[in-house]
């Protein structure tokens, strides 16, 4: 029986998340027949890590977890681990590099301008969307829709970023798509409708408040495959291995624009990659096994 060590927690602002997705990790992996071990970290460092296991499932969401940190520890050691490497992790986990090379491999992304720290106008037309350029895919994004609010709105992006950089992003009008990329396969199309058009912190996490289908009409269908064929050039453009999730905006005229790339999609009831998997016919503790045969390091 393979010991898998389930790595959760960590020190970002999405801790609790990643808790959360941890312990539906452990069961599913427990029920697909390994020895699955909790590691919580507390610390950005991997010194609890126990002795003897044979791979890490990584359920670290943002920060240390996504950023190239504990990868580039993992393969230090020697340990197999789930998801992307360390360069591409860096890549993804920022949104302002991933933007650049999704344009360099000629992805559609949303038009955009980086704020260094001082610069406050911005060029772009209203409606837009403020992130902060290396946080987690919904901490401190905000839709500005009014010159008014758009000081809060920036001083809130700035604050979560070390070096006080805000990327500013065109806000496409549409529908809310995601494709996750299992082992080289674009998983079915999910579709977030979220209350009031808006998929941000509270409506991604809260049970029950957001709606998620699968786009099946007729007329999706054509956009669907192209989604799904975006997904794999923007995996492939990154450099990603294992798992991802790219996250879509699509128009009513059939443009699809890829938002980002999250590197370690969520685990929780509420988490997309699941729902993928299981309308592709993959149980969540097979979707758990399957990753695990994917982890590799270096």
């Amino acid at each position: 029986m393979k010991r898998i060590a389930v790595m959760m927690g960590g020190t970002s602002s999405e801790r609790e998340v990643s808790l959360r997705s941890g312990e539906a990790v452990v069961a599913g992996l427990r029920e697909a027949g390994f020895d699955a071990v909790p590691v919580v970290l507390n610390a950005d460092r991997i010194d609890t890590l126990p002795s003897a296991v044979d791979a890490v499932f990584l359920a670290l969401h943002g920060g240390y977890g996504e950023n190239g940190g504990v990868q580039s520890d993992l393969d230090r050691l020697g340990l197999p681990y789930t998801g992307p490497g360390a360069a591409a992790s860096r890549i993804a986990m920022d949104k302002i590099a991933t933007k650049r090379v999704l344009e360099a491999a000629g992805v559609p992304t949303p038009a955009f301008e980086v704020l260094s720290r001082g610069m406050e106008d911005f060029s772009l037309p209203l409606p837009l969307v403020v992130k902060p350029p290396r946080d987690g895919s919904s901490v401190g994004v905000v839709k500005v829709t009014s010159a008014d609010a758009w000081p809060a709105a920036l001083e809130q992006a700035r604050a979560k970023d070390p070096r006080g950089e805000v990327l500013v992003e065109a806000y496409i009008d549409g529908r809310e798509w995601t494709v996750s990329v299992l082992d080289g396969e674009a998983l079915p199309v999910v579709e977030i409708e979220a209350p009031g058009g808006w998929y941000g912190f509270t409506e991604k996490y809260t049970s029950g408040m957001t709606r998620y289908t699968f786009p099946e009409a007729v007329e999706d269908a054509p956009l669907a495959a192209q989604c799904r064929v975006l997904a794999l050039l923007a995996f492939q453009a990154v450099g990603c291995r294992g798992v991802s999730r790219v996250d879509f905006r699509v128009t009513s005229s059939g443009e699809a624009y890829v938002l980002e790339i999250n590197t370690i999609p969520g685990f929780t009831a509420t988490s997309l990659l699941p729902k993928a998997a299981a309308k592709a016919g993959l149980s969540f503790s097979e979707l758990c096994a399957r990753l695990i045969g994917t982890a590799t390091c270096g």
